[in-house]
This record gives structure tokens, sequence and C-alpha cells, in this order.
């Protein structure tokens, strides 16, 4: 396929996928428009690139739904300048766009063969900052944080990665419960943190963040 069909796509997901699903904000548009969503999956992959359902990368994972991704953005309303910590990089796709936003993102990502695609891709961008080590551990090194930004569903978000944000910071994510994912909105304040439910939506569940079993006789 070329670059124009490609475009195309592109504009349609966002017309028919985002617009009507309250992604509206003009900057975030320009953003994913300005994307090449079809770079982040593989090539055998591409024409799948802008349906709205999630994109098998291989070794079990998946690059999220671009409505999920939006959605998160939209609610996380990332300003110039804030640092973000982003959990679950898969091959860049979601560390580019909140370059494209302005901020400095610290991508983690625990799958060698992911993290060497998200490093050709985005790895020399000014912004990015690709981590590499277990997705629930964050980056201890680089907080406080203004915005955790968690690119996948978790069953647990994980007291790890709130610790690391400021206090007053933000956090997305999607929730994994009985095999439902809904999106979610939080801050850490001064008594903890706290988190929303903000709709449900597919979301590809990330690895790590399984709730701790119960003993039950």
């Amino acid at each position: 396929m070329s670059e124009q069909n490609f475009k195309a796509m592109r504009r349609a997901m966002v017309e028919s996928q985002l617009r009507t699903n309250d992604v509206n904000d003009p900057v975030i548009i320009e953003a994913i428009l300005s994307e090449p969503r079809e770079l982040y999956v593989p090539e055998a992959r591409r024409s799948a690139a802008y349906i709205d359902r999630a994109v098998p990368l291989g070794e079990g994972r998946a690059l999220n739904p671009p409505l999920a991704t939006a959605r998160l953005i939209v609610e996380a309303a990332p300003q110039p300048g804030e640092r973000v910590l982003l959990i679950g990089a898969a091959t860049g796709y979601a560390a580019a766009l909140l370059a494209r936003l302005g901020c400095t993102v610290v991508a983690v990502e625990e799958s060698a063969a992911l993290a060497d695609t998200a490093q050709a891709l985005v790895g020399e961008r000014p912004g990015i900052t690709l981590v590499r080590g277990p997705l629930a551990a964050g980056h201890p090194e680089g907080a406080p944080y203004d915005l955790l930004f968690v690119d996948g569903a978790v069953e647990a978000l994980g007291d790890a990665l709130v610790e690391q944000l400021r206090p007053g910071g933000r956090a997305v994510f999607a929730s994994s419960e009985r095999g439902v994912t809904r999106l979610c909105a939080g801050a850490r304040t001064a008594g903890g943190f706290g988190a929303r439910v903000l709709v449900d939506s597919e979301a590809v569940v990330l690895p790590g963040f399984a709730r701790p079993k119960t003993f039950t006789f």
C-alpha cells in the first residue's frame, strides 16, 4: 500500500473512530494524523494498523487499539514540558505521540524484541528515553513524574508505579477485571491514590500486573 493509502486510512480512523468518541482536541488530532501508525506494526499486518482493535505484535503482545490510546491521551491532557512515565512502550507508538505533544517521555518495555523495534523507530527522537525492564517496576531513577501513562490494561496498578508520581501527579490506564477492560484516570494526593472509571473499552492486557491470588479453602 502507498503512503497516500495509509494517510487516507489514518484520516478515516480519526473521523470514524476517534471524533465520534470524544477525541476532538485539535492538538491531539494533529499529533495522531502526523504519526504513521502503520510503522509500529509488523509489515504483514500494516493493512490492519487503523482498524478499531488491537494489532498482534508477537510474543503474546499487541498494539493497543487506537481509540484506547487516544482516549487515554485526551483524559491525561499532557502539557508541553511534562515528564511522563510510559508503561508498555511496545513498538513506540504512544511514546511518539506523547513526544509530539511536547512531553519528555521515559518509556518502559520488558520485551527485548519490542524494545529493539521501539529503539529503531523512536530511540533517537528528542524527548524519548527507552528503558528495558519489568513493566510493573517502572523507572524510579527518573522519578518523580507528572504523568503515569499505562498503554494497556492491568488487574492491579501497584504502589511501585504510583509512588513514582509527584504529589498531584496524574495517571491514566485501563483496568482488567474478569475479561472486561475499562479506561481509568486517577491522581496521587497526600492521602494516597484514587482513580475513576471513564468508559468500557477494548485494551490490551499487559504482563506482570496480575492481582495477587487470595487464599480460599
